[in-house]
């Protein structure tokens, strides 16, 4: 089962972004970067600010080459996916 990231749409996450807790995963997403219970608890960012940055830098895929990104990934189909 993979979950999707509420930043930018990914649907490739390994876990819930949040537990059923509250707290964050700690995963992150490979594809905006976003670190479940860092960026968003102790750095402050929300999801919407977030993904505003990433879209301003044009959406690039930032896991570097840690993982490249699936075959046919397309973040502007994604980004449809992400509630406002």
């Amino acid at each position: 089962m993979s979950y999707e990231c509420p930043a930018c749409g990914y649907p490739g996450l390994e876990a819930p972004p949040r537990t059923s807790a509250g707290s964050g995963s700690f995963e992150i997403c490979p594809c905006c970067y976003f670190q479940f219970g860092v960026t968003d608890d102790d750095e402050g960012f929300t999801y919407a600010t977030w993904r505003a940055q990433w879209i301003a830098k044009g959406t690039p895929w930032e896991s570097g080459s840690h993982q490249d990104p699936p075959a046919g990934w397309d973040p502007q189909a994604q980004l449809l996916r992400v509630q406002p």
